[in-house]
Protein backbone atom coordinates (compact mmCIF):
# COMPACT_ATOMS: atom_id res chain seq x y z
CA UNK A 1 0.00 0.00 0.00
CA UNK A 2 3.12 2.05 0.68
CA UNK A 3 4.45 1.74 -2.16
CA UNK A 4 1.56 2.38 -4.45
CA UNK A 5 0.82 5.63 -2.54
CA UNK A 6 4.13 7.14 -3.24
CA UNK A 7 4.00 5.83 -6.83
CA UNK A 8 0.63 8.01 -6.57
CA UNK A 9 1.86 10.90 -5.26
CA UNK A 10 5.03 10.97 -7.51
CA UNK A 11 3.06 10.44 -10.66
CA UNK A 12 0.62 13.51 -10.15
CA UNK A 13 3.82 15.66 -9.05
CA UNK A 14 5.43 14.92 -12.21
CA UNK A 15 2.51 15.64 -14.46
CA UNK A 16 1.82 18.28 -13.09
CA UNK A 17 5.37 19.04 -13.62
CA UNK A 18 5.12 18.56 -17.36
CA UNK A 19 1.98 20.83 -17.13
CA UNK A 20 3.85 23.77 -16.22
CA UNK A 21 6.49 23.12 -18.47
CA UNK A 22 4.65 22.16 -21.48
CA UNK A 23 2.61 25.91 -20.93
CA UNK A 24 5.95 27.74 -20.03
CA UNK A 25 7.61 26.52 -23.43
CA UNK A 26 4.49 27.40 -25.70
CA UNK A 27 4.41 30.90 -24.13
CA UNK A 28 8.73 31.01 -24.59
CA UNK A 29 8.07 29.75 -28.36
CA UNK A 30 4.82 31.70 -28.84
CA UNK A 31 7.08 34.64 -27.73
CA UNK A 32 10.07 33.52 -29.70
CA UNK A 33 7.71 33.46 -33.21
CA UNK A 34 5.91 36.91 -31.89
CA UNK A 35 9.26 38.55 -31.88
CA UNK A 36 10.73 36.74 -35.41
CA UNK A 37 7.57 37.98 -37.22
CA UNK A 38 6.95 41.61 -35.26
CA UNK A 39 11.22 42.59 -36.20
CA UNK A 40 10.26 41.98 -40.09
CA UNK A 41 6.75 43.22 -39.59
CA UNK A 42 8.44 46.62 -37.97
CA UNK A 43 11.19 46.39 -40.86
CA UNK A 44 14.12 46.44 -37.68
CA UNK A 45 13.65 49.78 -36.80
CA UNK A 46 14.28 50.29 -33.03
CA UNK A 47 15.01 46.71 -32.16
CA UNK A 48 15.91 46.55 -29.01
CA UNK A 49 12.69 48.91 -27.86
CA UNK A 50 10.64 46.61 -30.06
CA UNK A 51 11.84 43.60 -27.69
CA UNK A 52 11.21 45.15 -24.86
CA UNK A 53 8.15 46.34 -25.45
CA UNK A 54 6.78 42.72 -26.64
CA UNK A 55 7.82 41.38 -23.26
CA UNK A 56 6.18 43.63 -20.93
CA UNK A 57 3.38 43.14 -23.58
CA UNK A 58 3.25 39.75 -23.34
CA UNK A 59 3.87 39.98 -19.40
CA UNK A 60 0.57 42.55 -19.14
CA UNK A 61 -1.43 39.28 -21.49
CA UNK A 62 0.18 37.35 -18.84
CA UNK A 63 -1.33 38.91 -15.92
CA UNK A 64 -4.62 39.88 -17.16
CA UNK A 65 -4.96 35.99 -17.78
CA UNK A 66 -3.91 35.82 -14.04
CA UNK A 67 -6.46 38.09 -12.73
CA UNK A 68 -9.18 39.38 -14.88
CA UNK A 69 -9.63 35.80 -16.77
CA UNK A 70 -9.44 33.46 -13.30
CA UNK A 71 -12.03 36.39 -11.94
CA UNK A 72 -14.46 35.44 -15.46
CA UNK A 73 -14.18 31.59 -14.35
CA UNK A 74 -14.05 31.60 -10.21
CA UNK A 75 -17.75 30.79 -9.69
CA UNK A 76 -17.29 28.02 -11.82
CA UNK A 77 -14.34 26.92 -10.47
CA UNK A 78 -15.70 27.43 -6.71
CA UNK A 79 -18.69 26.04 -7.22
CA UNK A 80 -17.46 22.56 -8.74
CA UNK A 81 -18.58 22.74 -12.29
CA UNK A 82 -15.71 23.21 -13.58
CA UNK A 83 -12.09 21.96 -12.18
CA UNK A 84 -9.43 24.69 -12.94
CA UNK A 85 -7.79 22.22 -16.49
CA UNK A 86 -11.55 21.82 -17.38
CA UNK A 87 -11.65 26.00 -17.30
CA UNK A 88 -8.15 26.23 -18.67
CA UNK A 89 -9.90 24.20 -21.60
CA UNK A 90 -12.97 26.59 -21.90
CA UNK A 91 -10.40 29.59 -21.52
CA UNK A 92 -7.95 28.52 -24.08
CA UNK A 93 -10.70 28.37 -26.47
CA UNK A 94 -12.91 30.94 -26.17
CA UNK A 95 -10.56 33.54 -24.67
CA UNK A 96 -7.99 32.47 -27.98
CA UNK A 97 -10.94 32.23 -30.63
CA UNK A 98 -12.75 35.85 -28.85
CA UNK A 99 -9.61 37.80 -29.43
CA UNK A 100 -8.18 36.69 -33.11
CA UNK A 101 -11.64 36.55 -34.29
CA UNK A 102 -13.66 39.65 -32.67
CA UNK A 103 -10.74 41.62 -31.01
CA UNK A 104 -10.56 44.02 -33.86
CA UNK A 105 -8.26 44.76 -36.77
CA UNK A 106 -7.95 48.20 -35.18
CA UNK A 107 -7.55 50.01 -31.74
CA UNK A 108 -7.45 53.41 -30.41
CA UNK A 109 -4.00 54.21 -29.54
CA UNK A 110 -5.29 55.76 -26.28
CA UNK A 111 -7.72 53.95 -24.52
CA UNK A 112 -10.99 55.44 -23.90
CA UNK A 113 -9.85 59.28 -24.74
CA UNK A 114 -8.22 59.33 -21.43
CA UNK A 115 -5.38 61.93 -22.10
CA UNK A 116 -5.03 64.54 -24.89
CA UNK A 117 -1.27 65.23 -26.40
CA UNK A 118 -2.31 66.98 -29.31
CA UNK A 119 -1.54 70.40 -27.34
CA UNK A 120 1.92 69.17 -26.49
CA UNK A 121 5.20 68.52 -29.34
CA UNK A 122 5.10 64.82 -28.54
CA UNK A 123 7.85 63.09 -30.44
CA UNK A 124 7.13 59.01 -31.91
CA UNK A 125 9.49 57.78 -28.69
CA UNK A 126 8.33 60.23 -26.43
CA UNK A 127 4.71 58.61 -27.11
CA UNK A 128 6.24 54.61 -26.91
CA UNK A 129 7.57 55.64 -23.36
CA UNK A 130 4.28 56.85 -22.40
CA UNK A 131 2.14 53.24 -23.21
CA UNK A 132 5.60 51.49 -22.33
CA UNK A 133 5.93 52.83 -18.87
CA UNK A 134 1.96 52.37 -18.87
CA UNK A 135 2.38 48.53 -19.73
CA UNK A 136 5.13 48.13 -16.83
CA UNK A 137 3.11 49.67 -14.72
CA UNK A 138 0.24 47.74 -15.24
CA UNK A 139 0.97 44.42 -15.62
CA UNK A 140 3.39 44.54 -12.02
CA UNK A 141 0.37 46.31 -10.11
CA UNK A 142 -2.05 43.41 -11.67
CA UNK A 143 0.87 40.84 -10.49
CA UNK A 144 0.74 42.46 -7.69
CA UNK A 145 -2.96 42.00 -6.93
CA UNK A 146 -3.14 38.43 -8.33
CA UNK A 147 -0.59 36.98 -6.13
CA UNK A 148 -2.52 38.64 -3.06
CA UNK A 149 -5.65 36.94 -4.51
CA UNK A 150 -7.53 40.42 -4.99
CA UNK A 151 -9.26 40.30 -8.03
CA UNK A 152 -8.64 44.25 -9.44
CA UNK A 153 -10.20 46.18 -13.13
CA UNK A 154 -6.99 45.73 -15.53
CA UNK A 155 -8.96 48.31 -17.67
CA UNK A 156 -8.62 50.72 -14.48
CA UNK A 157 -4.48 49.79 -14.26
CA UNK A 158 -4.32 50.57 -17.73
CA UNK A 159 -5.69 53.84 -17.56
CA UNK A 160 -3.79 54.75 -14.62
CA UNK A 161 -0.55 53.68 -16.10
CA UNK A 162 -1.68 56.11 -19.23
CA UNK A 163 -2.26 58.87 -17.17
CA UNK A 164 0.81 58.91 -15.44
CA UNK A 165 3.36 58.45 -17.27
CA UNK A 166 1.21 61.24 -19.65
CA UNK A 167 1.22 63.60 -16.68
CA UNK A 168 5.05 63.33 -16.37
CA UNK A 169 5.58 63.66 -19.98
CA UNK A 170 3.29 66.69 -19.81
CA UNK A 171 5.42 68.56 -17.43
CA UNK A 172 8.64 67.86 -19.41
CA UNK A 173 7.01 69.93 -22.16
CA UNK A 174 4.61 72.26 -20.84
CA UNK A 175 4.51 72.21 -16.79
CA UNK A 176 2.71 71.17 -13.90
CA UNK A 177 -0.68 72.74 -15.48
CA UNK A 178 -0.65 71.93 -18.81
CA UNK A 179 -0.09 68.22 -18.01
CA UNK A 180 -2.97 68.51 -15.59
CA UNK A 181 -4.61 69.84 -18.86
CA UNK A 182 -4.38 66.76 -21.04
CA UNK A 183 -5.99 64.58 -18.54
CA UNK A 184 -10.13 63.53 -18.77
CA UNK A 185 -11.06 64.13 -15.65
CA UNK A 186 -14.30 62.97 -16.48
CA UNK A 187 -13.74 59.62 -17.36
CA UNK A 188 -11.12 59.70 -13.82
CA UNK A 189 -14.95 60.68 -12.39
CA UNK A 190 -16.70 57.43 -14.22
CA UNK A 191 -13.98 54.93 -12.76
CA UNK A 192 -14.47 56.44 -9.23
CA UNK A 193 -18.07 56.34 -9.76
CA UNK A 194 -17.85 52.55 -11.24
CA UNK A 195 -16.60 51.54 -8.19
CA UNK A 196 -19.87 52.02 -6.29
CA UNK A 197 -22.23 51.35 -9.14
CA UNK A 198 -20.67 47.87 -10.38
CA UNK A 199 -20.68 46.06 -7.25
CA UNK A 200 -24.28 47.63 -6.37
CA UNK A 201 -25.68 46.83 -9.08
CA UNK A 202 -24.27 43.47 -9.40
CA UNK A 203 -24.92 42.51 -6.13
CA UNK A 204 -28.86 43.66 -6.65
CA UNK A 205 -29.21 41.48 -9.67
CA UNK A 206 -28.26 38.87 -8.76
CA UNK A 207 -29.70 38.89 -4.58
CA UNK A 208 -33.01 39.56 -7.13
CA UNK A 209 -32.03 36.33 -9.45
CA UNK A 210 -30.92 33.90 -6.89
CA UNK A 211 -33.24 34.62 -4.11
CA UNK A 212 -36.03 33.62 -6.66
CA UNK A 213 -34.18 30.27 -7.59
CA UNK A 214 -33.55 29.68 -3.90
CA UNK A 215 -37.11 30.34 -3.21
CA UNK A 216 -39.03 28.18 -6.20
CA UNK A 217 -36.35 25.77 -6.96
CA UNK A 218 -34.18 24.91 -4.25
CA UNK A 219 -36.28 25.63 -0.89
CA UNK A 220 -39.14 23.30 -2.95
CA UNK A 221 -36.70 20.77 -3.74
CA UNK A 222 -35.70 20.49 0.04
CA UNK A 223 -39.35 20.58 1.31
CA UNK A 224 -39.82 17.54 -1.45
CA UNK A 225 -37.01 15.34 -0.42
CA UNK A 226 -38.16 16.08 3.02
CA UNK A 227 -41.54 14.99 2.60
CA UNK A 228 -40.37 11.57 0.64
CA UNK A 229 -37.99 11.06 3.31
CA UNK A 230 -40.93 11.32 5.71
CA UNK A 231 -42.91 8.79 3.71
CA UNK A 232 -40.18 6.31 3.68
CA UNK A 233 -39.94 6.34 7.11
CA UNK A 234 -43.34 6.08 7.78
CA UNK A 235 -43.36 3.20 5.53
CA UNK A 236 -40.38 1.54 7.66
CA UNK A 237 -42.81 2.14 10.31
CA UNK A 238 -45.76 0.68 9.54
CA UNK A 239 -43.60 -2.69 8.45
CA UNK A 240 -42.25 -2.93 11.90
CA UNK A 241 -45.62 -2.49 13.67
CA UNK A 242 -46.97 -5.14 11.26
CA UNK A 243 -44.07 -7.27 12.44
CA UNK A 244 -45.42 -6.37 16.60
CA UNK A 245 -48.83 -6.93 15.50
CA UNK A 246 -48.57 -10.05 13.67
CA UNK A 247 -46.13 -11.48 16.73
CA UNK A 248 -49.00 -10.73 19.45
CA UNK A 249 -51.44 -13.04 17.24
CA UNK A 250 -52.53 -16.44 18.01
CA UNK A 251 -51.43 -19.19 15.90
CA UNK A 252 -55.28 -19.53 13.83
CA UNK A 253 -55.30 -15.35 14.46
CA UNK A 254 -51.87 -15.54 12.34
CA UNK A 255 -53.09 -18.10 9.99
CA UNK A 256 -56.45 -15.94 9.33
CA UNK A 257 -54.24 -12.38 8.59
CA UNK A 258 -51.82 -14.63 6.77
CA UNK A 259 -54.28 -15.38 4.38
CA UNK A 260 -56.00 -12.18 4.01
CA UNK A 261 -52.74 -10.49 3.61
CA UNK A 262 -52.36 -13.11 0.32
CA UNK A 263 -55.54 -12.21 -1.51
CA UNK A 264 -54.33 -8.74 -0.50
CA UNK A 265 -50.87 -9.38 -1.83
CA UNK A 266 -52.55 -10.14 -5.63
CA UNK A 267 -54.80 -7.25 -5.49
CA UNK A 268 -52.31 -4.53 -4.41
CA UNK A 269 -50.07 -5.63 -7.87
CA UNK A 270 -52.76 -4.72 -10.09
CA UNK A 271 -53.07 -1.34 -11.59
CA UNK A 272 -56.56 -0.62 -10.76
CA UNK A 273 -56.88 -1.58 -7.70
CA UNK A 274 -58.34 1.03 -4.70
CA UNK A 275 -58.07 0.69 -1.38
CA UNK A 276 -61.67 -0.34 -0.86
CA UNK A 277 -59.99 -3.29 -2.44
CA UNK A 278 -58.12 -4.47 0.21
CA UNK A 279 -58.91 -6.09 3.65
CA UNK A 280 -55.93 -5.96 5.79
CA UNK A 281 -55.07 -2.51 7.64
CA UNK A 282 -51.56 -2.95 6.29
CA UNK A 283 -52.32 -3.09 2.33
CA UNK A 284 -54.45 0.14 3.15
CA UNK A 285 -51.98 1.90 4.83
CA UNK A 286 -49.65 1.02 2.09
CA UNK A 287 -51.40 1.85 -0.83
CA UNK A 288 -51.68 5.48 1.24
CA UNK A 289 -48.45 5.97 1.38
CA UNK A 290 -47.43 4.71 -2.02
CA UNK A 291 -50.46 6.78 -3.19
CA UNK A 292 -49.22 9.83 -1.50
CA UNK A 293 -45.61 9.24 -3.31
CA UNK A 294 -46.30 8.78 -6.60
CA UNK A 295 -49.13 11.58 -6.55
CA UNK A 296 -45.90 14.04 -5.16
CA UNK A 297 -44.82 15.86 -8.49
CA UNK A 298 -41.24 15.64 -7.34
CA UNK A 299 -40.57 17.60 -10.95
CA UNK A 300 -42.90 20.74 -10.61
CA UNK A 301 -40.11 23.64 -9.90
CA UNK A 302 -37.63 22.14 -12.13
CA UNK A 303 -40.06 21.96 -15.23
CA UNK A 304 -41.71 24.91 -14.72
CA UNK A 305 -38.76 27.45 -13.06
CA UNK A 306 -35.31 25.75 -14.71
CA UNK A 307 -36.53 26.26 -18.60
CA UNK A 308 -37.34 30.11 -17.99
CA UNK A 309 -34.40 31.04 -16.41
CA UNK A 310 -32.40 29.20 -18.86
CA UNK A 311 -34.14 30.53 -21.70
CA UNK A 312 -33.37 33.88 -19.66
CA UNK A 313 -29.66 33.34 -19.13
CA UNK A 314 -29.25 31.86 -23.27
CA UNK A 315 -31.25 35.47 -24.32
CA UNK A 316 -28.61 37.42 -21.97
CA UNK A 317 -25.22 35.46 -22.89
CA UNK A 318 -26.22 35.03 -26.67
CA UNK A 319 -26.03 39.28 -26.54
CA UNK A 320 -23.25 39.30 -24.77
CA UNK A 321 -21.72 37.68 -27.38
CA UNK A 322 -23.39 39.44 -30.08
CA UNK A 323 -23.39 43.11 -29.20
CA UNK A 324 -20.16 42.92 -27.31
CA UNK A 325 -17.94 40.23 -27.98
CA UNK A 326 -18.33 40.86 -31.72
CA UNK A 327 -19.13 44.18 -31.83
CA UNK A 328 -15.02 44.81 -32.92
CA UNK A 329 -16.51 42.98 -36.28
CA UNK A 330 -17.86 44.84 -38.97
CA UNK A 331 -20.38 42.14 -40.06
CA UNK A 332 -23.33 43.83 -40.97
CA UNK A 333 -25.59 42.71 -38.49
CA UNK A 334 -28.80 45.20 -37.57
CA UNK A 335 -30.41 45.46 -34.30
CA UNK A 336 -32.93 43.23 -35.25
CA UNK A 337 -30.63 41.11 -36.35
CA UNK A 338 -29.33 40.50 -32.96
CA UNK A 339 -32.00 40.31 -31.27
CA UNK A 340 -33.84 37.58 -33.39
CA UNK A 341 -30.63 35.42 -33.11
CA UNK A 342 -31.36 35.67 -29.18
CA UNK A 343 -34.52 34.97 -29.50
CA UNK A 344 -33.87 32.04 -31.30
CA UNK A 345 -30.84 30.61 -28.78
CA UNK A 346 -33.22 31.48 -25.94
CA UNK A 347 -36.14 29.05 -27.44
CA UNK A 348 -33.70 26.73 -28.17
CA UNK A 349 -32.30 26.50 -24.92
CA UNK A 350 -35.52 26.63 -23.28
CA UNK A 351 -36.46 23.41 -25.72
CA UNK A 352 -33.85 21.88 -24.90
CA UNK A 353 -33.91 22.15 -20.77
CA UNK A 354 -37.79 21.24 -21.24
CA UNK A 355 -37.59 17.91 -22.41
CA UNK A 356 -34.29 17.43 -20.12
CA UNK A 357 -36.47 17.47 -16.96
CA UNK A 358 -39.36 15.83 -18.79
CA UNK A 359 -36.49 12.90 -19.82
CA UNK A 360 -35.89 12.46 -15.54
CA UNK A 361 -36.59 9.38 -15.02
CA UNK A 362 -36.54 6.65 -11.76
CA UNK A 363 -33.98 7.83 -8.71
CA UNK A 364 -33.46 10.63 -10.11
CA UNK A 365 -36.80 12.27 -9.90
CA UNK A 366 -36.09 11.90 -6.16
CA UNK A 367 -32.12 12.72 -5.71
CA UNK A 368 -34.00 16.66 -6.79
CA UNK A 369 -30.31 17.91 -5.67
CA UNK A 370 -28.32 16.59 -7.55
CA UNK A 371 -30.83 16.76 -10.57
CA UNK A 372 -30.87 20.58 -10.40
CA UNK A 373 -27.43 20.72 -10.07
CA UNK A 374 -26.25 18.61 -13.10
CA UNK A 375 -28.92 21.13 -14.82
CA UNK A 376 -27.05 24.52 -13.22
CA UNK A 377 -23.88 22.96 -14.06
CA UNK A 378 -24.52 22.99 -18.09
CA UNK A 379 -26.27 26.29 -17.57
CA UNK A 380 -23.19 27.37 -16.08
CA UNK A 381 -20.66 26.24 -18.52
CA UNK A 382 -22.76 28.04 -21.16
CA UNK A 383 -22.33 31.29 -19.84
CA UNK A 384 -19.01 31.12 -18.44
CA UNK A 385 -18.07 29.68 -22.69
CA UNK A 386 -20.20 33.50 -23.90
CA UNK A 387 -18.32 35.29 -21.00
CA UNK A 388 -14.67 34.37 -22.05
CA UNK A 389 -15.73 35.08 -25.52
CA UNK A 390 -16.91 38.67 -24.84
CA UNK A 391 -13.84 38.96 -22.45
CA UNK A 392 -11.67 37.60 -25.15
CA UNK A 393 -12.72 40.07 -27.23
CA UNK A 394 -12.70 42.95 -25.30
CA UNK A 395 -10.34 43.06 -22.22
CA UNK A 396 -7.68 41.99 -24.40
CA UNK A 397 -7.45 45.07 -26.08
CA UNK A 398 -6.31 46.64 -22.46
CA UNK A 399 -2.59 44.88 -23.32
CA UNK A 400 -2.93 45.12 -26.88
CA UNK A 401 -4.11 48.19 -27.20
CA UNK A 402 -0.60 50.59 -26.20
CA UNK A 403 1.76 47.55 -27.86
CA UNK A 404 -0.29 48.03 -30.73
CA UNK A 405 0.73 52.00 -30.16
CA UNK A 406 3.92 51.05 -29.84
CA UNK A 407 4.79 48.43 -33.15
CA UNK A 408 2.63 50.95 -34.91
CA UNK A 409 4.94 54.10 -33.94
CA UNK A 410 7.94 51.90 -34.50
CA UNK A 411 6.72 51.12 -38.18
CA UNK A 412 5.68 54.35 -39.25
CA UNK A 413 7.94 56.97 -37.15
CA UNK A 414 4.11 58.28 -36.36
CA UNK A 415 1.70 59.07 -34.45
CA UNK A 416 -2.00 57.47 -35.57
CA UNK A 417 -5.00 57.96 -33.81
CA UNK A 418 -5.78 53.89 -34.40
CA UNK A 419 -3.06 51.84 -34.36
CA UNK A 420 -3.38 48.20 -37.16
CA UNK A 421 -3.60 44.61 -34.81
CA UNK A 422 -2.07 42.07 -36.68
CA UNK A 423 -3.75 39.10 -35.99
CA UNK A 424 -0.50 37.76 -34.82
CA UNK A 425 -0.63 39.88 -31.78
CA UNK A 426 -4.27 38.83 -31.00
CA UNK A 427 -2.57 35.02 -30.90
CA UNK A 428 0.41 35.66 -29.11
CA UNK A 429 -1.62 37.54 -26.36
CA UNK A 430 -4.49 35.59 -26.49
CA UNK A 431 -2.13 32.46 -25.39
CA UNK A 432 -0.21 34.81 -23.13
CA UNK A 433 -3.89 35.18 -21.44
CA UNK A 434 -4.23 31.36 -21.20
CA UNK A 435 -0.56 30.37 -19.72
CA UNK A 436 -1.08 33.65 -17.15
CA UNK A 437 -3.94 31.92 -15.59
CA UNK A 438 -2.74 28.14 -15.78
CA UNK A 439 0.35 29.66 -13.34
CA UNK A 440 -0.85 32.21 -11.17
CA UNK A 441 -4.83 32.44 -11.37
CA UNK A 442 -5.47 30.14 -8.71
CA UNK A 443 -5.67 32.77 -5.70
CA UNK A 444 -7.86 35.23 -7.33
CA UNK A 445 -10.53 31.57 -8.24
CA UNK A 446 -10.08 30.99 -5.03
CA UNK A 447 -11.21 34.22 -3.68
CA UNK A 448 -14.27 34.87 -5.85
CA UNK A 449 -15.66 31.39 -6.15
CA UNK A 450 -14.58 30.16 -2.24
CA UNK A 451 -13.42 32.50 -0.07
CA UNK A 452 -15.99 35.39 -0.64
CA UNK A 453 -19.13 33.19 -0.47
CA UNK A 454 -19.92 29.72 -0.72
CA UNK A 455 -20.65 28.55 -4.13
CA UNK A 456 -22.74 25.69 -6.02
CA UNK A 457 -23.77 25.24 -9.76
CA UNK A 458 -27.02 27.50 -8.98
CA UNK A 459 -25.73 30.04 -7.08
CA UNK A 460 -22.60 30.39 -9.57
CA UNK A 461 -24.95 30.64 -12.48
CA UNK A 462 -27.12 33.12 -10.89
CA UNK A 463 -23.64 34.97 -10.13
CA UNK A 464 -22.87 34.79 -13.93
CA UNK A 465 -26.03 35.80 -15.37
CA UNK A 466 -26.51 38.59 -12.98
CA UNK A 467 -23.32 40.04 -13.80
CA UNK A 468 -23.38 39.74 -17.17
CA UNK A 469 -27.17 41.11 -17.81
CA UNK A 470 -25.46 43.76 -15.43
CA UNK A 471 -22.55 44.53 -18.27
CA UNK A 472 -24.86 44.54 -21.12
CA UNK A 473 -27.41 46.77 -19.21
CA UNK A 474 -25.09 49.54 -18.31
CA UNK A 475 -23.15 49.40 -21.81
CA UNK A 476 -26.50 49.81 -23.39
CA UNK A 477 -27.43 52.61 -21.33
CA UNK A 478 -23.67 54.02 -21.14
CA UNK A 479 -22.97 53.51 -17.55
CA UNK A 480 -19.54 53.39 -16.07
CA UNK A 481 -19.53 50.01 -14.99
CA UNK A 482 -16.64 47.26 -14.22
CA UNK A 483 -16.87 43.12 -15.57
CA UNK A 484 -14.81 42.48 -12.63
CA UNK A 485 -15.91 44.56 -9.95
CA UNK A 486 -19.72 43.34 -10.85
CA UNK A 487 -18.99 39.71 -11.05
CA UNK A 488 -17.30 40.72 -7.24
CA UNK A 489 -20.84 42.14 -6.65
CA UNK A 490 -22.79 39.55 -7.57
CA UNK A 491 -21.31 36.72 -5.69
CA UNK A 492 -21.40 39.13 -2.47
CA UNK A 493 -25.44 39.29 -3.39
CA UNK A 494 -25.08 35.38 -3.55
CA UNK A 495 -23.39 35.51 -0.23
CA UNK A 496 -26.05 38.01 0.99
CA UNK A 497 -28.93 35.30 0.59
CA UNK A 498 -27.09 32.92 1.91
CA UNK A 499 -26.26 34.78 4.90
CA UNK A 500 -22.28 33.15 4.98
CA UNK A 501 -20.48 36.74 2.86
CA UNK A 502 -17.31 36.88 4.31
CA UNK A 503 -17.25 40.88 4.62
CA UNK A 504 -13.63 40.81 6.15
CA UNK A 505 -12.18 39.63 2.63
CA UNK A 506 -14.09 42.99 1.15
CA UNK A 507 -12.18 45.15 2.93
CA UNK A 508 -8.67 44.50 1.02
CA UNK A 509 -10.16 44.17 -2.50
CA UNK A 510 -12.34 47.33 -1.98
CA UNK A 511 -8.92 49.19 -0.99
CA UNK A 512 -7.06 47.48 -3.60
CA UNK A 513 -10.40 49.08 -6.15
CA UNK A 514 -9.64 52.26 -5.27
CA UNK A 515 -5.88 52.25 -5.43
CA UNK A 516 -6.04 50.12 -8.78
CA UNK A 517 -5.59 53.65 -10.38
CA UNK A 518 -3.33 55.96 -8.56
CA UNK A 519 -0.74 52.93 -7.73
CA UNK A 520 -0.54 52.41 -11.38
CA UNK A 521 0.01 55.85 -12.55
CA UNK A 522 2.86 55.97 -9.84
CA UNK A 523 4.60 53.11 -11.17
CA UNK A 524 3.87 54.48 -14.72
CA UNK A 525 5.25 57.85 -13.91
CA UNK A 526 8.21 56.58 -12.44
CA UNK A 527 8.76 53.87 -15.28
CA UNK A 528 8.81 56.46 -17.97
CA UNK A 529 11.47 58.48 -15.41
CA UNK A 530 13.89 55.25 -16.25
CA UNK A 531 13.30 54.32 -19.86
CA UNK A 532 14.16 57.94 -21.01
CA UNK A 533 16.97 57.32 -19.27
CA UNK A 534 17.55 54.15 -20.25
CA UNK A 535 16.88 54.92 -24.22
Amino acid sequence: MGISSSSTGSTKAVGSMRINLFFGVLLIAMTGYFLWWGLDYTMHQQTTLFIVATAFGVFMAFNIGGNDVANSFGTSVGAGTLTIPQALGIAAIFEVSGAVLAGGEVTDTIRSGIVDLDGLSVTPNQFIYVMLSALIAAAFWLLFATKKGLPVSTTHAIIGGVVGSSIVLGITLGGTEMALSTVNWGTIGTIAISWVISPLLGGIFSYLLYGQIKKNIIEYNDKTEAHIATLKDNKKTLKHNHKEYLDGLTESEQLAYTSAMLRDQEIYKDDDCVVEDLETDYYKELYEIENERSNLDTLKALKKWVPIIAAAGGAVMASLVIFKGLKNVNNGMTTLQGFLIMGMISALVWLATFIYTKSIRGKHKEDLTKATFIMFSWMQVFTASAFAFSHGSNDIANAVGPFAAIMDVIRTNSIATEAAVPPAVMLTFGVALIVGLWFIGKEVIQTVGTNLAKMHPASGFSAELAAAAVVMGASTMGLPVSSTHTLVGAVLGIGIVNRDTNWALMKPIGLAWIITLPAAAAMSAISYIVLINIF
